[in-house]
């Protein structure tokens, strides 16, 4: 572990430990230690299943239920610290490399210097001009953590960061940690699980805590590393090259799919509340910036213009501009600067007398002046933090994210048939109606672009998209329907194998035409990861989601369309998650063209935006990866692995796909996957607004990804991610597959993924709850290919034993696995005593928070849920 690290780990654990002495007493602290001691001990003899593990059950089988409790609260705790500690290295380390070190091959200059090299600079240009890196958050219940333990950590880190600047410092350190102890403290005492269910709004807020502290300062970053990227020799004196390539977008407040509780107020609400942050950061930058801005008339002398400018923006903000001018005499700069940060005050309170009606107002009096700024000799003044201001207002508008809506076909149709019908309007269908209507007023006040997607789940046919444009016609009349860019998902692999059809029908419809006449013939397509992975597997899913891709760019460039493809990635491995710049390249070619739009879940907005240094390196991770994919060169590379390999994926993908129909079609399976994981009581952790299952059909078809994803990795087996792959594998020709590895990104990310998937993963563990079904014939049919997967994925890769390539990423799995293995102990008491029937009622409740706490630790622990 490197120095600094292990001194900062060591730093927070020796806090835990006296905070928990201090709380249950020596006692605590000692079982706590023992039962470290006895999980590290199998691990160093290899005896997590033998007589070492067998103490460990002693142990904990051995604790009140209060005791266990402490004990797993205390290792929920360790994990939550260590996290922090990993991410503030991490973040450390990357600010290192800013300071002159190299960074990686991946990064901004050199995925740039590739593209210009390819390109040439009018290539270079018209690639740029076209760029769009678009993250969208969804409220997809897989943060595990409360928000209260997020903000407890937070100000450990605070705490932390002072400690480092001291120690670094000449000024001696404290004597004691005296406020550290007082923040790991209060992270002690914070309850770790939600006593009352997530509603929608208190999720839109914790997604602001991320655009408040993290994305709206973060994006002039972002440009301006991709300035320096561009060229290299400016100093501040020319106008930076970037482009506001970002935008952003959100499913919270707008994703109905299933929840209820999303009703048109929420999602009316949901922008009010984006709105309002957004306004008041445009309005704190723009006075920070003002008032700093004192060039004064005599060195830089404003032109007629911009005198013009500031007489009637000063009429228009009327009595105020007075106090303005008064604080700023012979600052003409300064004081409209100032007013203009005053005009966002009144657009924030909704003053129609002075507000801005429309963004692009307000990037016209910014852009007038940098003009005039630039007209007086004082070009850095212009592009400086005034230029970061222009880039955040067309990054972001006024309405911060782009809120899409999204809702399953079959809900569409049925409105629509409530409709035409006359029938009584049901629930469902009184909310289809509301949310167009809310759709059109959050346009008339915003601007169309605030809501204008609309997202069709399962959509089967063109006549899924027609649905949406006949219902906003009748919801809206006698008024105008609201501006709609309808959204296909597909999300099954039968829906993916015909989505050129349904595409060749949708472009024929009167509003998709009008629309795309409108747009430059642009047009955005959905494709599902997750239900295509959980219905046929990790390698089927993987080949038809990039056939499709295929399929679907070729189609575009015969009819001329402007495709994005939005991609519906989940967090986790088993859900089409992965290191997100890797997964860009593993894309079909020609299908990412310098756009890229995915959605970003749960856990995933945390991990990779909870923290400015990182969130700025996956951005610019991301969008180099985008540049990369988008050059001719790479294009044929992966199309001439596509053309050459695909016999060979052809026979994974029978072979793996017939491994994993076999499993989740057994007799008993579902039946058997309830008893051996947590899945029945995950919904009690109010993890977020929507429900477990779609339509409360407790079915396993049913079931949606995420909770499905999130009960394996909890028994340490994370199956969805790496189950077939094995059969898939072992099928075909070894010395084939080594070539395909090498050469086709595609294969190489979905092996790389399983492998990973594998890493977290634990046999014997994994053994003693899938005992708890009682059908060895499915468990040996379990780890039978768990087996096989491992065996060919270390033949295929070249390896002795799993991420022995990857040493950091090996490292911390390997030290995190003991302290897993504790809350997995932990858990199984609480299961196995849950599954047998046999405890009282008030004991049932006291294991479920048992069972619970160890979830979140592990969730935790493992650094992913669903």
């Amino acid at each position: 572990m490197p120095r600094a690290l292990r001194e900062e780990v060591r730093l927070v654990g020796d806090a835990l430990g006296h905070v928990i002495a201090e709380h249950g007493g020596p006692g605590l602290l000692a079982d706590v230690e023992a039962l470290r001691g006895t999980v590290i001990r199998a691990r160093a003899e290899d005896d997590v299943r033998g007589g070492v593990a067998e103490t460990a059950d002693t142990l904990v089988a051995s604790w009140s239920l209060d005791r266990a409790e402490q004990v797993a609260r205390a290792f929920t705790c360790y994990f939550h610290l260590v996290n922090l500690a990993e991410e503030r290295y991490r973040a450390r380390a990357l600010r290192e490399v800013e300071m002159g070190v190299t960074g990686p091959a991946e990064a901004l200059s050199a995925a740039l210097a590739t593209a210009r090299e390819e390109l040439g600079d009018e290539g270079l240009d018209a690639l740029l001009a076209s760029l769009r890196v678009h993250p969208v958050f969804t409220a997809h219940p897989t943060e595990a953590r409360r928000r209260a333990v997020t903000s407890a950590l937070r100000r450990v880190g605070d705490q932390l960061e002072r400690l480092a600047e001291l120690q670094s410092s000449e000024a001696p350190p404290p004597r004691t940690g005296r406020r550290l102890l007082e923040e790991v403290d209060g992270l002690w005492r914070t309850a770790q699980l939600r006593t009352q269910e997530l509603q929608p709004l208190d999720e839109v807020r914790t997604l602001m805590g991320v655009f408040d502290e993290t994305l709206f300062r973060l994006v002039p970053a972002v440009y301006r590393e991709f300035s320096a990227a561009l060229d290299a020799t400016d100093t501040g004196a020319r106008l930076p090259p970037a482009p506001a390539f970002l935008r952003f977008g959100s499913w919270v407040g707008g994703d109905r799919d299933g929840n209820p509780q999303i009703t048109a107020h929420v999602t009316r609400e949901t922008m009010l509340i984006q709105s309002e942050h957004v306004l008041r950061g445009l309005e704190a930058v723009a006075t920070r910036i003002g008032t700093g801005l004192t060039a004064d008339v005599l060195t830089t002398p404003p032109d007629e213009q911009f005198i013009d400018r500031l007489r009637v923006t000063r009429e228009v903000v009327g009595d105020r501009a007075l106090a303005i001018g008064m604080r700023s005499p012979g600052e003409p700069y300064r004081e409209f600067l100032l007013l203009v940060s005053e005009r966002l005050r009144a657009t924030r309170r909704a003053d129609l007398s002075l507000a801005y009606a429309r963004p692009d107002e307000l990037l016209d009096d910014l852009h007038g002046l940098q003009r005039a700024l630039v007209a007086a000799g004082a070009p850095r003044q212009a592009y400086g933090e005034l230029h970061d201001l222009i880039w955040q207002a067309q990054t972001f508008g006024f309405h911060l994210a782009d809120l899409e809506i999204r809702q399953h076909s079959a809900v569409l149709r049925s409105a629509l048939g409530e409709l035409r019908t006359g029938e009584a309007r049901s629930s469902a269908t009184q909310e289809v109606v509301a949310t167009l209507r809310t759709i059109a007023l959050l346009q008339q006040r915003f601007g169309t672009h605030v809501c204008h997607r609309y997202v069709v789940s399962f959509t089967r046919s063109a006549e899924d998209i027609a649905a949406v444009y006949a219902l906003a016609e009748r919801a809206c009349a006698p008024n105008t329907a609201p501006v709609l860019d309808v959204v296909p998902l597909f999300e099954t692999i039968v829906d993916l194998r015909s989505a050129r059809a349904t595409l060749d029908a949708m472009i024929d419809l009167e509003p998709v035409r009008r629309r795309m006449a409108e747009t430059g013939r642009a047009l955005e397509v959905m494709l599902g990861y997750s239900d295509s992975a959980k219905e046929s597997g990790p390698v089927t899913a993987s080949l038809a989601l990039y056939e499709a891709q295929a399929d679907l760019a070729a189609w575009a460039a015969e009819q001329s369309v402007r495709l994005t493809l939005f991609h519906g990635r989940g967090g986790a491995l088993g859900r089409g998650g992965g290191p997100a710049n890797r997964a860009v390249m593993a894309q079909a070619p020609g299908s990412v063209s310098g756009r890229f739009k995915v959605t970003e879940q749960g856990e995933v907005i945390f991990a990779r935006y909870g923290n400015r240094t990182l969130a700025q390196r996956h951005l610019e991770q991301v969008t180099a990866a985008v540049l990369l994919t988008s050059t001719t060169a790479t294009r044929r590379r992966t199309e001439q692995a596509a053309v050459r390999f695909d016999g060979l994926a052809c026979a994974l993908d029978a072979t793996a796909l017939t491994a994993y129909r076999t499993l989740i079609e057994s007799d008993g399976f579902a039946e058997y996957f309830a008893e051996v994981t947590p899945v029945r009581e995950l919904a009690r952790m109010h993890l977020g607004s929507r429900p477990a299952n779609r339509d409360g059909d407790p079915s396993l078809a049913s079931l949606r990804a995420i909770p499905w994803v999130f009960a394996w990795s909890q028994i340490r087996l994370n199956l969805p991610g790496w189950y077939g792959v094995g059969s898939g594998l072992a099928g075909a020709d070894l010395a084939e597959l080594r070539v395909a590895y090498a050469e086709w990104p595609l294969l190489n990310v979905l092996i790389d993924n399983a492998e990973m998937s594998l890493a977290k993963t634990d046999r014997f563990m994994a053994a003693e709850y899938l005992r708890l079904g009682g059908q060895p014939r499915i468990a040996d049919l379990i780890l039978s290919e768990y087996d096989r997967t491992i065996e060919r994925i270390l033949a295929v890769t070249g390896q002795s034993r799993l991420l022995e390539k990857r040493r950091v990423l090996s490292w911390a799995v390997e030290l995190r696995n003991p302290y897993i293995d504790a809350l997995c102990h932990l858990q199984l008491r609480a299961l196995r005593a849950l599954r047998s029937g046999d405890a009282t009622d008030a004991d049932r409740r006291r294991l479920e928070q048992l069972l619970l706490l160890t979830v979140n630790g592990i969730a935790a622990g493992l650094q992913n849920t669903g």
